[in-house]
This record gives structure tokens, C-alpha cells and sequence, in this order.
């Protein structure tokens, strides 16, 4: 049983569950034999839905009748929101900002209706929160930065935090870059470094703070049963690694070379504007709530979760 309790059988709604993250926490839930609403703006048609899952039509950016859903859940997790992985235009982060923001704030809005009933709600931050920061270790309790990412993060968490006022306990995920067999940044970097073509990003020791996609579907599973389990929390690997290291690694796992030069800050900064600081720039993120609380990480080096995904 996960937290090493009792395992009981849960009803979760779940926002941004077509996603890659999304698919992976479904998939550990039904896992579990607990059931799953996914809130979508687009339900399959057609065909039978899977057991155990139920498809709510409706846009989390906008309020509506999906809201009413709600009431009916042990436990909400919060995923959506717009990619980061773009070039941030004031387009761009207007509709990164909006789709996390305006989420929350109606997730939160239906959420009010249970005042004084049990639920918990499992909000996506992420470990931008901190900004960018050389120092080694981070934990919860350390200071928010002031760049975009940063700004963003205290903003969603503020509005997901409100749901307190409503007897929900909430948990703030800080999310560090998810390792997975089918999608996130995995797919983005691996074609690189399959042609030989994978180098250190910058000055290469920038952190890298990361989590493979199982460890982070049993951390939501782990969140959802802990009652003593509320605020931020890292949701990373214990030992995070720096850029060069990665660079390493994944050749490693891939039986490739790694002997290029590393790409310049200027050229990525050229190539991908304000967004390259997310390459460029990163935190030393540490799980310190988790590891209190007792969480086992089925992988905590890297190492071993790339030999598991690759």
C-alpha cells in the first residue's frame, strides 16, 4: 500500500490527463483500481471508454457545468496547462500564464462546493519556482525567484492554495523535468544524441533538477493517501545532476558519443530567445518534504532511470 496504509478505493477528476504526465498518473490509478474523470475539451467518440475512466466535456479555462463534476471526487490533480517548450512571445506566455491561472481558479471555484467535506487537491507547480540558482540542495522553504517561470509558479500556486479556504487540503507539486518513455524532454533530446550529435548546453553545469515518470505518478498516489501531506513539495529526483552530467549519461545509455563541444549560451539564447534560460539556467531541487514523509524512490539516479527508459 503506498505511505504504507490501507489502500482505498478513490474517485480523482483529473485536469490536463491527455497529456504525457497526465497519461502516465492515469495509468498508475487505474493501476490501483480507482476511478478516473478526465476533464477534456475534446471526449473520444466512437469508441468504448476505458474501465474505471470517464470523460467530462469541457474547457478548465473557462467555468461550466464540468465544475459540477467535482463534488463527486476523493481527489483532484491539477496538470493542465499550455506548453512551456516555445518561444515566449508576449502571445506565448500570455496563453502559458492564462491556461494555468484560469484552470486553477475554476478548479478551486467548484472545489467550494465540498466546504467542509474531505478532498485534497494535487496542484502542478514546478521547480521554477526558485528561479535560477547556483546553490546546491533546494528545499521547500527556500525563496522564490523573479523571472518569468518564477513569477508564474507563486502566481498558480497562490490560486490553487485559496482552495483551503474551503476545507481541501492541497498539495503543491513542484515538478522538476520528467523523465518518460513517451514524451516530455526525453523525446525532444534523445534524436540528437541517437546521431551523435548531443553536447553540454552552455557553460554545462547549470543543475539539472529531474524525475522519472513512475516515481512521479506514485508521488500523486502517495499525495492522494498521506492526510498529513499538504504545501510544496520537490517533486525531483533526490540526486539531481548538472548539465554536463546528463550530457554524459545519456550518451551512456544510448552508446553514443558525447565528444562535441558544448553549444553556446549566446547561439541558444539566438536560436530560442527569453525560453534558451530553461536549457540554460536551472535548481538543485531535493525532495526534502517527500523524504520526510517517507516516500521510496524507485529511481533515484539517474543512471538507473535512463537504463529503465531507454
Amino acid at each position: 500500500p503506498v505511505g504504507g496504509r490501507k489502500r482505498e478505493r478513490m474517485r480523482v477528476f483529473i485536469t490536463g490527463g491527455t497529456g504525457f504526465v497526465g497519461n502516465v498518473v492515469i495509468q498508475a490509478l487505474l493501476g490501483l483500481d480507482h476511478e478516473v474523470t478526465i476533464l477534456t475539451r475534446s471526449p473520444p467518440r466512437g469508441r468504448p471508454e476505458k474501465k474505471g475512466v470517464v470523460y467530462v466535456e469541457g474547457d478548465p479555462r473557462r467555468a461550466g457545468k464540468w465544475q459540477e463534476s467535482l463534488a463527486e471526487n476523493d481527489g483532484v490533480i491539477n496538470l493542465a496547462g499550455a506548453s512551456i517548450f516555445c518561444r515566449w512571445t508576449r502571445a506565448n506566455k500570455l496563453a502559458i500564464r492564462e491556461s494555468r491561472i484560469e484552470t486553477t481558479r475554476n478548479l478551486v471555484e467548484g472545489l467550494s462546493e465540498r466546504k467542509g467535506r474531505e478532498t485534497a487537491l494535487i496542484s502542478a507547480s514546478g521547480t521554477g519556482y526558485y528561479g535560477s540558482l547556483a546553490e546546491e540542495g533546494v528545499r521547500e522553504d527556500a525563496p522564490a525567484g523573479r523571472d518569468f517561470l518564477a513569477e508564474l509558479s507563486q502566481e498558480w500556486e497562490a490560486e490553487a492554495q485559496k482552495a483551503a479556504e474551503h476545507g481541501v487540503r492541497v498539495a503543491l507539486c513542484r515538478l522538476g523535468v520528467v523523465l518518460g518513455r513517451n514524451g516530455g524532454a526525453l523525446k525532444k533530446m534523445a534524436p540528437a544524441f541517437r546521431a551523435g550529435l548531443g553536447s553540454p548546453l552552455g557553460k554545462g553545469n547549470q543543475w539539472f533538477s529531474w524525475i522519472h515518470e513512475r516515481d512521479l505518478a506514485n508521488i500523486f498516489l502517495f499525495l492522494l493517501n498521506r492526510k498529513d501531506a499538504s504545501g510544496p513539495m520537490n517533486c525531483t529526483a533526490p540526486r539531481p545532476v548538472r548539465n554536463r552530467d546528463l550530457t554524459s549519461e545519456l550518451g551512456r545509455a544510448l552508446r553514443r558519443p558525447t565528444f562535441l563541444p558544448s553549444l553556446p549560451g549566446p547561439l541558444l539564447r539566438m536560436g530560442l530567445g527569453e525560453f534558451a534560460q530553461v536549457f540554460l539556467e536551472g535548481q538543485c531541487a531535493v525532495p526534502g518534504r517527500l523524504m520526510d514523509l517517507g516516500f521510496d524512490f524507485q529511481f533515484p539516479t539517474l543512471d538507473q532511470a535512463l537504463d529503465d527508459i531507454l
